[in-house]
């Protein structure tokens, strides 16, 4: 399998969280990282990345510490999850129906206390354009953040930041976004690495 291009913007989902069956946007809890031999293909494929920058979870920290032993990881405040607010820490049971929204309506719906997937978009907007432009310098460049940040960027690659709710992200999987001067194309999304 061939490794990542120089120009390549990897967002990588934090593996499973212990979540506990709760809806976990800024409630920091752990990862349930895979064993060392599964980790081990995806960990290899990773290994030419030119730097490395997690969301400040304790999640994403693990996650990367797993796939970026040797590397110094640093952190972003913007790459965190979208902020949940008074829904965040509720069973997936308990959150409100909110009934059949189109993808413009959810995205502009902020829970109580807490912000939209709009606004997300806006706070994760900056950093990911300094990232697509520091992989273009000379990447590829890893982000270890969540679904709503990778549902964030494949929006920015879309031109239409709503259009990311169209994707479910699994953990652990990668995001792949060539990064040009004229902004982002999307190369892959739940990429699992080389032989999954």
């Amino acid at each position: 399998m061939r490794p990542p291009e120089t120009n390549e913007l990897l967002l990588i989902r934090h593996a499973p969280a212990d979540h506990g069956g709760r809806l976990c946007g800024r409630t920091d809890v752990p990862a349930l990282l895979p064993s060392e031999p599964d980790l081990a293909p995806l960990r290899g494929w990773l290994s030419g990345c030119s730097s490395v920058v997690s969301s400040p979870a304790r999640r994403c920290l693990q996650t990367a510490g797993a796939l970026f032993p040797e590397t110094v990881v640093a952190t972003d405040e913007r790459l965190w999850e979208q902020d949940f607010g008074a829904h965040d820490g509720l069973r997936f049971s308990d959150l409100p129906d909110l009934g059949v929204l189109d993808r413009e309506t959810l995205a502009a719906h902020c829970p109580p206390d807490g912000e939209s997937f709009a606004a997300m978009v806006s706070r994760v907007q900056p950093a990911l354009l300094v990232l697509a432009a520091r992989a273009r310098a000379g990447g590829p460049v890893a982000v270890v953040a969540h679904a709503g940040t990778a549902r964030a960027a494949l929006g920015l690659a879309l031109e239409h930041p709503s259009a990311g709710l169209g994707f479910e992200i699994a953990p652990l999987s990668v995001t792949r976004l060539r990064c040009h001067e004229g902004g982002l194309s999307i190369i892959a999304t739940n990429w699992m690495g080389p032989g999954a």
